[in-house]
């Protein structure tokens, strides 16, 4: 028996010599120790060995079939590396060729402008808060000086989550929440997502906005023009002519809408600006007693004012962006502009 293991093991090995390829290999493994392998046949063939030479038969076996797998792998490591070293040979690689251009990533461009505005309020003294998307209808609305009944709803094209519920229109809500929890003096900014059922050129059912508040002692309408004029001249150049103009809102009280020389055609009128010669960029106002009255603020003591800004008309007006939805469709070509 020991003469014919022998045997086998320099059979196997001449026939690893004669191998060259992978397939043949594993064809050749598959003789000697596949399921009906040489070595596999030998070991099932222990059962008819006498009891007393099972043991010496076993380890001779054991230790022929370990030998054959080693070579195997022996042969097939051998293989693969003279493969390798035939691909290295043929595909030989031109240094001089010039590399491959790739694009390297940049911010959004509303992402752009909004770390701009943030950057400049920040500057001022003004305080980031933040507060969440889906919202109550208390903080969204009602808190506001805006009661269920109120016509203003009407301005507001609202989701509904549901009763009491809704995806925030603003970040207002932002301010009466740290009114809540802190007594003046409050100097803030809210920047964020709103939500509104509208969808055109110059509106998305998403955008962002940067609320402010600022509530003190003493805070007058002059303040309010101050800031927000310094703001403007900032974004789009020291030398802009800018104007408030009587507006509405339900939870200032007197309200404006800041209008700005128009960018494009220098206030002398043109299709963006419909000849007027102006573009409007936000909304203010001294904050409504009313509103105070909710975060238990005495209207006596303190006033303030609040404003609001959309970072997505800023950014068209920076840039000259005739569609808003430019800024969502994720078009490569269009981002890329802005590296």
């Amino acid at each position: 028996m020991r003469e014919k293991l022998e045997e086998i093991k320099q059979q196997a090995e001449k026939d690893l010599e004669t191998v060259s390829d992978e397939v043949n290999l594993q064809n050749l493994k598959a003789k000697y120790l596949g399921r009906s392998g040489t070595i596999t046949e030998l070991l099932k063939g222990l059962r008819t060995v006498p009891q007393s030479d099972r043991p010496e038969m076993g380890k001779l076996l054991n230790e022929l079939k370990l030998d054959i797998e080693n070579g195997f792998e022996k042969k097939l490591r051998s293989i693969k590396e003279d493969k390798w070293n035939k691909a290295l040979f043929k595909e030989r690689l031109d240094a001089t060729l010039p590399g491959r251009g790739f694009h390297i990533g940049a911010k959004h461009p509303v992402t752009q402008v909004m770390e701009e505005i943030i950057g400049i309020f920040e500057r001022m003294g003004f305080q980031v808060e933040e507060g969440p998307e889906v919202e109550l209808d208390y903080y969204n609305f009602e808190a506001l000086n805006i009661p269920r009944d109120h016509p203003a709803r009407d301005m507001q094209d609202t989701f509904y989550i549901s009763e009491g519920i809704v995806l925030r229109t603003h970040t207002s809500p932002v301010q009466i929440r740290v009114m809540e929890r802190q007594k003046p003096p409050v100097k803030i900014i809210a920047p964020g997502k709103v939500y509104r059922c509208d969808s055109d050129v110059s509106h998305t059912p998403m955008f962002h906005q940067v609320e402010g508040l600022l509530v003190d002692e003493q805070v007058t309408f002059g303040d309010l023009k101050g800031v927000l004029t310094e703001f403007a001249r900032i974004v789009f150049g020291e030398d802009l002519n800018v104007r408030f103009r009587p507006s509405f809102f339900p939870f200032t009280e007197p309200s404006a809408e800041l209008d700005i020389e128009c960018v494009i055609c220098g206030g002398k009128g043109c299709r963006v600006c419909k000849d007027t010669g102006w573009l409007e960029i936000l909304g203010c106002g001294m904050v409504d007693p009313e509103v105070f009255k909710s975060v238990n603020y005495d209207p006596s003591k303190c006033s303030g004012f609040a404003f609001g800004l959309g970072i997505e008309r800023i950014a068209m007006l920076k840039f000259g962006i005739n569609d808003i939805r430019l800024f969502f469709e994720n078009d490569i070509r269009f981002l890329r502009q802005f590296t």
